[in-house]
């Protein structure tokens, strides 16, 4: 059995006071999609940027390909990070930064990524600065798409991309990781879009892990009840509640569980509504759980 290619263990980063990644555990297994997941300062990019050699842990342990990667280039040349705010020097045009992927990445393509120019329509003899910040996306997908880096890491990769782009972007990657298989993370907030790809998705939320779980565990695992507040309350009492919406006198409420036949005749003979919870909505109703209790609204 194949090693995985990134262990940590209670990897922990402080700055003063602040806590940002707080003794977190999980591990990537190679050729595999994930989603690494959670609102913005939930710890995501601090965990990625440990990962990749750019920030040093505060303590706990990280192995990627079995190694410690920091000033290791055995390691590092094996890691494609992409993240929304690369900078390049001022009078690098596109094709500047294709010519230093491709010293930098074993295993660059340099026919995928022409035809990846093509597709984005991307202009070689611009400058990066003169870019729009869709464009400036384009470049970074380009990248990493035609590094083909064992491990690639994309931490929100189309800002500024259109809806086509975007889905341009998705089918690229799901057919050449089906020819060319590899470890790639996803960081993204868009994740109706992306989980029909995702195989792990990891939930970050505060600095911990709050969901480490294979992708198909997870659909269907959880589900809204709306009808008159008292039949709702009645049916969801005892069980996991992750959300609940008043309105008047109605009340709609979100389980995560599965949905289970005893349970469908009780919401059948209470006469109450039920629908599936997609998974956006379902690591929104986690993220913000806490915020709900708080306020002490929850019996």
């Amino acid at each position: 059995m194949m090693n995985n290619v990134v262990e940590v263990k209670n990897l922990t980063k402080s700055y003063g006071k602040v806590t940002a990644v707080n003794n977190v555990t999980f591990s990537l297994e190679p050729n595999k999609i994930y989603g690494l997941l959670g609102r913005n300062g939930a710890g995501k990019t601090t965990i990625m940027h440990m990962i990749t050699a750019q920030l040093f842990a505060t303590s706990g342990e990280l192995k990627v390909f079995g190694e410690a990667p920091y000033e290791n280039e055995r390691v590092l040349s094996q890691v494609c990070f992409i993240k929304e705010s690369l900078k390049y020097p001022d009078n690098y045009m596109v094709k500047d930064v294709l010519e230093l992927s491709a010293s930098l990445f074993p295993n660059w393509d340099k026919e995928y990524a022409n035809a990846l120019v093509q597709d984005f329509q991307l202009p070689l003899k611009r400058r990066m600065k003169k870019l729009s910040r869709g464009m400036h996306s384009s470049v970074g997908i380009i990248v990493g798409l035609a590094s083909r880096a064992p491990l690639t890491i994309f931490d929100e990769p189309y800002l500024g991309l259109d809806a086509v782009a975007r889905a341009m972007f998705y089918d690229r990657l799901i057919e050449d990781y089906s020819e060319y298989p590899r470890t790639i993370v996803l960081s993204t907030h868009l994740i109706d879009e992306v989980s029909r790809m995702l195989e792990h998705i990891i939930v970050i939320d505060g600095g911990k892990i709050l969901i480490n779980e294979d992708a198909d565990e997870l659909r269907g695992a959880a589900y809204s009840v709306a009808g008159t507040a008292n039949a709702v309350e009645s049916f969801i009492a005892g069980k996991k509640v992750i959300s609940r919406e008043p309105f008047g006198g109605l009340l709609t409420a979100g389980v995560f569980e599965r949905l289970t036949e005893t349970d469908r005749k009780r919401l059948e003979s209470l006469g109450l509504q039920t629908a599936a919870i997609s998974l956006q909505q379902l690591i929104v109703q986690l993220t913000n759980k806490k915020l709900e209790t708080k306020g002490g609204s929850r019996p």
